[in-house]
């Protein structure tokens, strides 16, 4: 990750994969200062691991208002930003923030493309952020540009696609430090656009991937330029032979996230010719010309198409290093909530 990106100073890596402050920790001796979160819940984990450099890549509304301004009470020492894209809440968490005696950073929520969250660059845009620069408890923190939606397999076309928003995006970010206005960051991307805005040269630019500090199957079918071995494996086990050319796993979506679609859910490289039958709670039935080599209690490794989710569904994760167990860490951020 660090390669790619060509050093730590540009990174600025999404903590939702994992959820771990051991893994935190790891990026931190490593020299990632800057970390990204989607709860805050996952801020407060950061930062007890020690990050001073959080942004929260979220829209703060309703009760999550005065739970940012509790997480700023708290950690007065942490560098804390958030995004927005509709004035209403924004105007809101300034409110509550100013008569707190504190502030927080705010992203402007650029749409490039995926039509999830944000507002376009255009006359809309350059008014929103007006409205963050001049709203008390606020501080104009740069641009949010996302694009999860951008899945090409092939490199080239991935980044031809990327670069039709991003003339849009420095267009903008032109005109408003015309204005006067800072924009000091651009947080760029997940992790498919990873290695097109880690070619560029905008110094403002901060890259956020997430899924390749454990990457999954998924990814690595999806971006094949993007050379990451994974590193989290499921443990299963047979727990039936239903008949000669089937094989009953104890992994069912309970275990594994359920968003890819049913049969593509994830990957058995030992059985990579198995066709995935039946997935319940608890069962995922599949069906080899190998069956008849499995019997119950034979375990076997499964990686996950999504390992984001995955992780979530799951209190502690085993650590194998030399084929030993050497530990067990806490999903500590997978809790929608921690104290705050």
């Amino acid at each position: 990750m660090i390669a790619v990106a060509g050093g730590v100073d540009r990174l600025r890596p999404h903590c939702k994969t994992h959820k771990m402050p051991e893994v935190t920790r790891i990026e931190l001796a490593r020299g990632i200062t800057k970390h990204k979160c989607a709860t805050i819940a996952e801020a407060e984990m950061l930062a007890d691991a020690g990050v001073k450099d959080i942004f929260l890549a979220y829209n703060i509304v309703g009760a999550n208002i005065a739970r940012v301004v509790a997480f700023r009470q708290r950690y007065p020492d942490v560098s804390f930003m958030v995004t927005g894209d509709h004035p209403g809440p924004i105007a809101q968490l300034g409110a509550a923030l100013a008569a707190a005696g504190t502030s927080v950073g705010m992203l402007l929520d650029l749409d490039v493309g995926q039509h999830r969250t944000g507002v376009p660059a255009g006359p809309a845009a350059v008014e929103l952020y007006q409205t963050i620069a001049k709203t008390p408890g606020l501080w104009p923190a740069g641009f949010h540009v996302y694009d999860g939606h951008q899945h090409q397999k092939s490199l080239d076309e991935r980044t031809t696609a990327i670069n039709e928003e991003w003339g849009r995006v420095v267009a903008l970010r032109d005109q408003l430090q015309g204005l006067n206005l800072p924009v000091p960051r651009l947080v760029c991307g997940g992790t498919g656009s990873f290695p097109v805005y880690a070619k560029k040269t905008e110094a403002e630019i901060e890259l956020s991937p997430g899924t390749c500090v454990f990457h999954d199957a998924g990814y690595t079918e999806t971006f094949p330029d993007l050379v990451f071995p994974p590193a989290v494996l499921i443990l299963t086990r047979v727990i039936s032979r239903p008949s000669p050319d089937r094989v009953t796993l104890d992994l069912g979506y309970k275990a594994v996230a359920s968003d890819p679609p049913a049969g593509r859910r994830l990957t058995l490289p030992d059985l990579p010719e198995a066709e995935h039958i039946l997935q319940n709670e608890e069962h995922l039935v599949v069906r080899t010309v190998k069956a008849d080599q499995f019997q119950p209690g034979d375990e076997l490794f499964a990686i996950p198409r999504h390992i984001c989710p995955t992780i979530a569904l799951h209190k502690q994760v085993y650590v194998v290093a030399d084929g030993k167990v050497a530990g067990r860490w806490d999903v500590v951020a997978r809790d929608r909530w921690l104290t705050l």
